[in-house]
């Protein structure tokens, strides 16, 4: 039997296509896609570990979803739904909305509606801090957060910080936003409830999703001039800067894989490997769809979820794509290996 002999042309050339498929590989794939229906815009998305459901924030209801085949589970109603929080302890869910600068209290097990807490101008963000066991909304245009016990149903404090604030992540004693119009983070002390610290974003461009790596302390910032900040939580101080897509809009951490993500709604994800606290890049650029911008991350099953729609031509007199009816869908992403 003769040997296979390799010339160094073809030798070089099977090295080349294997680098140039190594750098093509995608870090994530779908693994499903799901069409909700219904009309109008969304916002954001929220993962229940408990009841492995989606809280999807769209024009103005919840649409509650099981994660793991689609289904529409019901819906909560909301005018102007811009996001969720869930107090699972509490059994109950919140909503702002940003038309009737309200939050609607809901039962997470019938999605009832139990009570709407009048709020500040165009509530938006909403999560729930369980270090201080409070929900904290952001608001975007009287330009302050505002603290609710989910026991008392009450709104305990009011923190101007005098900016539009995007989303917001949390650490033990530290409430964490964006600030959109200026370009930076303010931190809120979470004991007292009052502002302590202002970090300006250099290089940073409207800043929108924020996530945290609690261990590190570190924050993950994006921007949208396509790029990724992080920051140390404790200092302030940038110790990366990353490209990403366009149009991004939320930001997601993995504290398993150690990866942090920005959905653009050019149709890309990005995905950022954390290799040390100071040390970062970027992994890939998984293709997903134009306009999925808003994302969910379930930490067991390091499962993405993403939103989306079809788009046509502008409505009169507006400049962006309008969203066909029934078109609204759930893509699905897991690790590629």
């Amino acid at each position: 039997m003769k040997k296979a002999v390799l010339s160094v042309s073809t030798f070089l050339y099977l090295l080349l296509s294997c680098g140039l498929l190594a750098q093509n590989a995608q870090p994530y794939k779908q693994v499903a896609k799901y069409t909700l229906g219904g009309e109008g815009g969304w916002d954001y998305v929220t993962f229940d570990p408990d009841g492995h459901r989606l809280f999807l924030a769209h024009s103005n209801v919840i649409t509650v979803v099981d994660a793991s085949n689609g289904n529409k589970l019901g819906e909560v109603p909301a005018q102007g739904a811009h996001g969720v929080a869930l107090v699972p302890e509490k059994g109950r869910g919140f909503s702002s909305n940003g038309r009737a600068g309200t939050v609607t209290v809901f039962g997470l097990k019938d999605l009832k509606p139990i009570q709407d807490i009048k709020v500040g101008e165009n509530p938006d963000a909403i999560i729930y801090d369980s270090n201080s066991k409070k929900v904290v909304v952001m608001h975007g245009r009287s330009k302050d957060v505002m603290v609710i016990d989910p026991e008392t149903l009450q709104v305990t404090a009011t923190i101007p910080l005098g900016g539009k604030l995007e989303f917001a992540t949390a650490d033990p004693g530290h409430i964490y936003v964006n600030v959109e119009d200026t370009g930076e983070i303010a931190a809120i002390d979470s004991k007292s409830w009052k502002a302590q610290n202002r970090w300006k974003l250099e290089g940073c461009e409207e800043p929108s999703g924020l996530a945290i790596d609690t261990k590190l302390n570190r924050l993950f910032s994006v921007c949208g001039n396509k790029k990724m900040e992080v920051v140390d939580s404790t200092s302030g101080k940038i110790v990366a800067t990353l490209d990403t897509g366009g149009g991004t809009d939320a930001a997601a951490f993995d504290p398993g894989l150690k990866y942090a993500f920005a959905s653009n709604g050019e149709g890309t994800l990005t995905v950022v490997k954390e290799e040390s606290a100071d040390k970062y890049s970027v992994i890939g650029n998984v293709d997903t769809q134009w306009g999925a911008r808003m994302m969910a991350f379930d930490s067991k099953t390091y499962r993405i979820y993403l939103v989306t729609a079809e788009f046509g031509p502008p409505a009169e007199g507006q400049r962006r794509p309008s969203v066909k009816p029934g078109t609204f869908q759930l893509l699905v992403y897991e690790p590629a290996k």
